[in-house]
């Protein structure tokens, strides 16, 4: 294909992408680099028979003005990322430096706010993406091996937590682990303790956080793997079974290789959907117990209704950030690859 006419082809999906991500980022970059000013405040003195009194009040008019000077804000520099309320590098030094060990300094770090969303976000990212990636090949395996008159009702049952809203899902779920849902009340009666509750417990919602993130994105893996088993090449399977491989060394030495690139795929995929994981928490009411980066920059916008556009921005740049890092190995591996097929 001619330059000329690459470029012209690619122009709408470049357009689109420097629109709606590119300007986006930049601007919440930007805007992360400032803090709102402050409200202007006059203090008064009234004085009476009894003595004079102070008060103090806003100066709305001057505030407006310093606003209307400088609508980003006052110039913060990186000092918002740096604040008590993200990676809070003073505290951090004085944890460790009082703390007796990995297991002291843990706790010390979940005392602060963004480093317990960091914990759980990737707690839940490293739990749920190589289940999803284990158990979506092996549920394509086994509907794979099943008779075709089985096989479309298998895919379509298996394809039904993908149909489900996330949000809906995530209440439907809520409601039944709940005290008088069926899965709340069956636990009780097993345990024959009627004050447990999965609500109530850290430990245990985030289980059924990682429980329903595993469950909801189960059909995007298996499908996918589903797809790719259906190109293996037939001669190369019965190559494998002549020569003496069981069902396990074919599916080691054969079938996951042949899959590696759809791994690759699935894997960035989920790696970017895990780390950003929020309805599940809201849909469940988890926010005493479990915190994304997602849920901590809604906070600062929801905050009292004076939104922390810094401090949201700032959030969102380090999960930006984080999503990168997460990102970097998978695709280091598939440039690799790429280049080792090319020569």
């Amino acid at each position: 294909m001619k330059h000329r006419t690459f470029f012209w082809f690619i122009l709408p999906t470049l357009t689109a992408m420097i629109l709606f991500i590119a300007l986006p980022i930049v601007s919440v970059m930007i805007q992360s680099l400032f803090v709102q000013h402050e409200q202007v405040l006059v203090i008064s003195k009234s004085c009476g028979p009894f003595g004079c009194q102070e008060t103090t009040s806003i100066d709305t008019e001057a505030t407006a003005a310093l606003r209307e000077a400088q609508p980003l804000g006052r110039f913060n520099g990186l000092g918002t990322y740096f604040d008590r309320s993200h990676l809070a590098t003073a505290e951090v030094a004085e944890i460790w430096r009082t703390s007796e060990g990995l297991g002291s300094f843990l706790p010390g770090l979940m005392d602060l706010k963004f480093y317990k969303a960091m914990i759980f976000t990737l707690t839940y990212t490293f739990t749920v993406t190589p289940l999803v990636l284990i158990l979506g090949l092996a549920v394509a395996v086994g509907v794979n091996n099943l008779p075709n008159a089985l096989r479309g009702v298998a895919i379509f049952i298996s394809l039904l937590p993908f149909l489900v809203a996330t949000i809906v899902g995530s209440m439907i779920l809520s409601w039944m682990v709940d005290g008088e849902g069926i899965i709340g009340a069956t636990l009780q009666n097993i345990f024959n303790d009627p004050t447990l509750s999965i609500k109530a417990s850290t430990p245990l919602m985030w289980i059924m956080l990682i429980v329903y993130g595993v469950w909801h994105t189960l059909p995007f893996s298996f499908i996918t793997f589903y797809a790719g088993l259906q190109t293996v090449p037939q001669d190369t399977l019965e190559a494998a079974r002549v020569d003496g491989a069981n069902k396990w060394q074919t599916m080691i030495n054969v079938v996951v290789p042949h899959l590696m690139p759809l791994v690759s795929f699935v894997t960035l995929m989920l790696l970017m959907d895990n780390f950003r994981v929020f309805e599940p928490i809201i849909s469940f009411q988890a926010e005493a117990h479990a915190q994304s980066l997602s849920t901590f920059i809604q906070s600062d916008l929801k905050e009292a209704g004076n939104p922390l556009y810094a401090s949201a921005s700032a959030t969102s740049m380090l999960t930006i950030i984080g999503v990168v890092i997460l990102l970097t190995p998978v695709l280091i591996r598939t440039w690799r690859d790429f280049n080792r097929k090319a020569h």
